[in-house]
């Protein structure tokens, strides 16, 4: 049971909430009782309720059930996520019924069984906390999906202009998208710009970075399991594709994804039901699937390293994000945008690229792609001495040295090391962080922390 949940009974017969009062405190956190539903709407301001307990009529002779019918419409216009449940003699349960239609979550008719009120009082209980949890995480990712300066896709070349027309036109369907490119290109970025321009805008959109979930946590991370189905599983847990119902699941570096685990998810998309480890039922999902890679497609298309039957199913419609180098015109207004980001976050004043650095950031290469812009600007920021970005502040020739090993002579100072090890290890793998990450015993969070230590 749930000891931090608080429940509130409203009833106009005190021996029944007598009753209620001491049957439920055995098993929730707090009961509040109130004898009128009229003092519905001020407990509701004073506590956080997680399941009510309400009962169909007040009053001597009344029996229609049309009073806890009007405060059950009443209660869900104050709190729309609390689970109710309705309290009903025998001669009422059509009453109780249409309650139901209305939004109760059940009802328990008196004189009741203790053991079933309790049960059904705590499935109201969970219910409600789903509710709320659900909520919070659609409000946090609505706002994670707007646009605005955080998150901003640059790019007036020709080629970015075509990938955000299929955006546009593939963002209002429910075609699952498969979006390729190469690291720091901003997959994800088109990824949530297919979900604020789709019907499911107001709803949950998930990130789920599959390079970094292990072999054995794959089901229970993406399809959730329930207690007691391995050791660790103290409680019920939602997976990644309930948790996003409804909305839209973006499921990164699917390319990383072994064969066995594919062919799990492609049941899963092909049912739209997945199935809790632990648990013999299935559960029905609405999910739209966002996928991304860097792989090449001539990789994605080799039997032996991704299944064609799941490819079929992820890339409906197909976006290629271009590399960087492929779209000089993007480079200067990509990096002017983090220039004025991070002279105000590390409060330089009004700076600008000197003629000699923007023809340098211009014939660059840039194997990082926009990720690699981005760090190098920031750097730029921290080491300008005036107002004008020199061509030295930018580094750029540290990143076409040849990787060559540590010389005795070379500096023995940690942090140095550590520095140069994490470029060794970026550039080795073409900036993919999951990877270099692998390589150098780091979490994903682990090495963002030390890249940003170290201005890389």
């Amino acid at each position: 049971m749930d000891n931090d949940a608080n429940i509130l009974i409203v009833d106009d017969d005190e021996d029944i909430l007598t009753a209620g009062r001491l049957l439920l405190r055995r098993s929730f956190g707090s009961v509040v009782t109130a004898r009128t539903p009229d003092e519905i709407p001020d407990l509701l301001k004073a506590h956080a309720f997680d399941a009510m307990l309400l009962d169909m009529n007040f009053g001597p002779g009344e029996s229609s059930g049309a009073q806890g019918l009007e405060w059950l419409d009443r209660t869900l216009e104050l709190d729309a996520d609390l689970g109710i449940v309705m309290i009903t003699a025998h001669g009422s349960v059509n009453a109780a019924v249409e309650a139901m239609k209305r939004g109760a979550v059940d009802f328990v008719i008196k004189p009741w069984q203790n053991e079933k009120v309790v049960a059904t009082v705590s499935s109201a209980v969970k219910l409600t906390q789903s509710r709320r949890e659900t909520e919070s995480l659609r409000a946090a990712n609505k706002v994670l999906a707007e646009p605005g300066p955080q998150t901003p896709i640059i790019g007036d070349s020709a080629k970015m202009k075509g990938v955000l027309s299929v955006v546009e036109r593939a963002a209002p369907t429910d075609a699952n998208v498969m979006i390729l490119g190469e690291n720091g290109t901003g997959k994800e970025l088109i990824a949530r710009e297919l979900h604020r321009q789709s019907n499911r805008a107001d709803q949950v959109f998930l990130s789920v970075d599959m390079g970094t979930i292990t072999e054995s946590l794959f089901e229970s991370e993406l399809f959730g399991h329930k207690k007691g189905a391995f050791t660790g599983a103290d409680e019920d847990r939602p997976g990644k594709f309930q948790a996003a119902n409804g909305g839209t699941i973006f499921l990164d570096e699917i390319g990383n994804l072994p064969l066995n685990q594919q062919a799990k998810l492609l049941r899963v998309l092909e049912e739209r039901r997945v199935t809790p480890v632990g648990s013999d039922r299935s559960e029905a999902i609405n999910v739209r699937v966002v996928a991304a890679t860097n792989a090449p497609a001539h990789v994605l298309r080799d039997r032996e390293h991704f299944r064609p039957d799941l490819l079929f199913r992820l890339n409906t419609v197909e976006i290629v994000v271009p590399p960087l180098r492929d779209r000089k015109d993007d480079i200067l207004p990509i990096a002017r945008f983090y220039l004025e980001r991070y002279a105000q976050r590390y409060k330089k004043g009004d700076l600008a690229f000197a003629t000699a650095s923007e023809e340098a950031l211009r014939d660059y290469d840039w194997p990082g792609n926009v990720r690699a812009l981005r760090h190098t600007v920031e750097r730029a920021v921290i080491l300008a001495n005036s107002n004008a970005i020199e061509p030295a502040d930018l580094q750029l020739e540290t990143a076409t040295a040849p990787i060559v090993a540590a010389e005795p002579e070379h500096s023995l100072n940690l942090e140095d090391v550590e520095k140069q090890t994490i470029s060794v290890a970026l550039r080795k793998h073409g900036f993919n962080i999951s990877r270099a990450a692998k390589e150098l015993g780091l979490t994903r969070a682990s090495l963002y922390r030390r890249m940003e230590k170290h201005g890389l």
